[in-house]
């Protein structure tokens, strides 16, 4: 069973204040006009989105040719002075190289050196023989190494080989490696390398 309440006889009566829940009316502010958007036409929101991706497109292949040309024409000497130089071909580093003390490669192309013939490495019959082709080769190098290269146009020599003058600072390579005696004249009596 519940008993009921009775308030007491001699209490105050209780006071109600503002209710949380009613609030006074809030009063509105007067506001600038409010401005009337302009609506675009289907067409005219086409004809901006393609303007859009056309000028993107433009930026980026404005930046891709700045970038190319700059990287193109940017000159690099250490890269120059390797392509100019000879290395020797088991070994190249760049586009000329060194096959043997008779024979270079200029850019992938075989030259034969006219007037010259030194001792064979990959063909050599002895160790003595591939010792001074090894020799000529190394000799060979630092010749082209130490100036201008000039190579004439292929001919045709008594032997009938295809063969070219090389020449370093306008000196004949082929009269270099004979006064250095790493080898001999083309066409002079065979010579031994194996002694």
């Amino acid at each position: 069973m519940s008993m009921h309440w009775k308030p007491e006889a001699n209490a105050k009566p209780v006071v109600l204040g503002k209710s949380r829940i009613r609030r006074d009316p809030v009063q509105l502010q007067p506001q600038a006009p409010i401005r009337k958007t302009i609506r675009r036409t289907n067409e005219q929101e086409m004809w901006f989105g393609v303007t859009g991706v056309l000028l993107i497109t433009a930026a980026i292949v404005a930046a891709t040719v700045g970038i190319s040309i700059a990287t193109y024409t940017r000159f690099d000497p250490v890269a120059a002075a390797q392509e100019r130089r000879f290395s020797q071909c088991y070994n190249a580093v760049g586009p000329n190289c060194v096959v043997s003390g008779d024979t270079i490669s200029i850019s992938g192309a075989k030259v034969q050196i006219a007037g010259l013939d030194a001792p064979g490495i990959q063909a050599a019959r002895c160790d003595s023989e591939r010792g001074q082709g090894i020799q000529a080769a190394l000799r060979l190098a630092d010749l082209l190494n130490s100036g201008r290269v000039t190579v004439s146009g292929t001919f045709r020599d008594r032997a009938g080989r295809e063969v070219r003058k090389v020449r370093v600072k306008d000196r004949d390579v082929a009269d270099a490696m004979i006064d250095a005696g790493v080898a001999h004249a083309y066409g002079d009596a065979p010579r031994n390398w194996c002694r």
